[in-house]
This record gives C-alpha cells, sequence and structure tokens, in this order.
C-alpha cells in the first residue's frame, strides 16, 4: 500500500484509511459484529476437513476448520473461532446447519482431546483420525526427554567434578571424546541426530551417534524402540497396524521407561483414531500449511494492529 501512495505521491496513511473505510466493504461486512469471536462459512464445507489452532495476535489462540479440498486458496476456510474450549467451538460449529454437518466423512485432528469431542459432537457421521505427526511427536518427545535427564546429570557431573578440582587448587579440564565433544556437548548436539534413521545420517552424525549410545546404552535402547513406532506408519494394512501397534505398546511396559509409558497411555486413549489414518492415509498436514500461511500473511502485515480488519481480509483470501 505504501508502494501505491509513493507512485501516486499521496499519504500512505490517507490511502490505507480510504482503502479500509471506503473501498474494502469492511464497513458494510455481515459478519463484523461477531468476527472477533468466530466466523462461519457453510457453503465452504466439505467431505474431508481439518481442525487445529493457531496463534493468530499476541498469543491469543484460534481455532480453523478447514476444508482440505480448498487446497489452501478460496474455499479453504470453513469457520474460525476464538479459543480451543469445546464447548466454544462445538457452538459456534453448530450454527452450521446438521444436513451441511452429516455431509462430513472425515475429520483429522491433533491429539488434544478438545479438538476430539467437538469433531464428535459436530459431525455425526465423520471418521475421526488422529493425525500421524503429533503421535509421532509424542514418541519421539519421549525419547528426548531421556537425552535431556543424560544432559542434566552430565551437567551435575561437571560442575561437581569442577568444584572438587577447585578444592584441590588445580585447574578443571573437562574429558573430550574422539570427536571432539565433551559428554555435556554429545548430549546436547545429538538432538536431531536421534530423530533421524541411520541410513539418513552423516559421516559426523554417524560418528557422533556411536559415541553417545557407546556411553549411554538406554538411550540406544529408546531410540531402536522409536524407530520400531516410526516403521508401523509405513504399513499399509490396517489390520497388520493394529497388530504392530498393539505389541509395540506391551514391549513399552516391559521397557520401563516412564516417559514412554506416558506415551503409550495417550497412545491407547485413542487408539482408534489413530488407526483410522489406514483408511485413507489422512494427515494434518494441509491445516500445518494453512496455518502457516496464516503466520505469513501476519508476518507481511507486521503484526495485526486490527484483528477485525485482519480477519476480514483473511475472509477474502481464504473463504
Amino acid at each position: 500500500m505504501s508502494n501505491i501512495a509513493s507512485h501516486y505521491g499521496v499519504c500512505a496513511r490517507t490511502l490505507q484509511s480510504h482503502y479500509k473505510h471506503k473501498v474494502s466493504g469492511f464497513s458494510e461486512w455481515n459478519q463484523k459484529s461477531h468476527s472477533e469471536d468466530y466466523l462461519i462459512y457453510p457453503d465452504n464445507i466439505g467431505e474431508y476437513l481439518s481442525l487445529d489452532e493457531v496463534s493468530q495476535s499476541k498469543g491469543e489462540l484460534y481455532t480453523y476448520l478447514t476444508n482440505k479440498n480448498g487446497r489452501g486458496k478460496k474455499g479453504t476456510l470453513v469457520a474460525s473461532i476464538k479459543g480451543t474450549k469445546s464447548n466454544d467451538l462445538i457452538a459456534a460449529i453448530e450454527k452450521i446447519p446438521l444436513e451441511k454437518r452429516k455431509q462430513v466423512k472425515e475429520v483429522t485432528l491433533d491429539m488434544a482431546n478438545n479438538m476430539n469431542l467437538t469433531a464428535k459432537s459436530c459431525f455425526p457421521n465423520a471418521k475421526i483420525v488422529t493425525d500421524r505427526f503429533h503421535v509421532m511427536k509424542l514418541v519421539t518427545d519421549a525419547l528426548q526427554h531421556i537425552r535431556i535427564q543424560h544432559r542434566w546429570q552430565a551437567i551435575e557431573d561437571e560442575n561437581k567434578a569442577i568444584e572438587a578440582a577447585k578444592n584441590e587448587g588445580r585447574k578443571f579440564k573437562p574429558l573430550v571424546l574422539s570427536n571432539g565433544d565433551t559428554k555435556k556437548q554429545l548430549l546436547v548436539r545429538s538432538r536431531y541426530v536421534i530423530t533421524k534413521k541411520e541410513k539418513d545420517w552423516t559421516e559426523n552424525q554417524q560418528q557422533r551417534a556411536k559415541l553417545l549410545f557407546s556411553h549411554y546404552p538406554s538411550l540406544r535402547r529408546a531410540y531402536k524402540h522409536t524407530l520400531e513406532f516410526r516403521n508401523i506408519y509405513e504399513e499399509k494394512s490396517k489390520t497388520k497396524a493394529k497388530q504392530r501397534l498393539e505389541e509395540w505398546c506391551e514391549k513399552t511396559k516391559k521397557l520401563e521407561f516412564k516417559n514412554f509409558n506416558t506415551a503409550v497411555n495417550s497412545i491407547i486413549h485413542q487408539f482408534y483414531t489413530i488407526l483410522n489414518f489406514y483408511v485413507n492415509i489422512s494427515t494434518n498436514a494441509n491445516a500445518e500449511s494453512f496455518n502457516t500461511k496464516i503466520k505469513l500473511f501476519r508476518a507481511n502485515q507486521r503484526g495485526v494492529k486490527d484483528l477485525k480488519f485482519f480477519l476480514f481480509r483473511m475472509e477474502k483470501l481464504f473463504a
């Protein structure tokens, strides 16, 4: 807008104000009064939807219901609702006629209970699919937590060694491993190594992983166990995937990793919605892509100064 104003030799603020109040149609917008609480577009509903949340302005969360067939363009946005409380989400989405909501065959979402409850309440004929990437992240976070526990122990051991050296009047020299890392550095720099499969490691990562697993055998077991879980998602058969997932959960209990047990409890709680992934191999990737577009649009505007006008412009782009 400032470039256009400069080209025509007018004040940028005057042009922006004229566009907002006279040209854009914002003043006559039919959803303006409730836009900050919710926006709904019943005509954009489709058979395959996604439900996800994103930070809109000043850390305030909004939940978006999107149509996968919209592919992030016009016709994508079905509903925008302030907050994440299931009661608020259900109240807004139920403003869409029931006949339209009955047409929905599938809704993909993350592992949040409020999203699950909302989808089940609003779309009676839809399969609920828990997004694979959120499930995998839950298991990967359990692995990372074990690495972090070892890291804190390494920091504590180093601090004790520094104190002992100080008391003895000598200079502390940390143990340096063959790749140039100390144990503390090894655990920090292995963060991304243990998120990748072995075949994807670079030469340096292979060396780092070898050292990591030789010093921390429990981390090797946890890494192998995480890979076993990831491989379940490579199955094509829902029946085989169900069997392998049950076996993995049972094996986890025997490993006695507290963090993995916590992950298993969440997986068991949403066991069948997780398995629904294998019906159409559906993910929530399109919702994450849509969220990225919202964030990019917000960044291009250098933040959200007028939330209602921001939502109005978002409607023009995506609804």
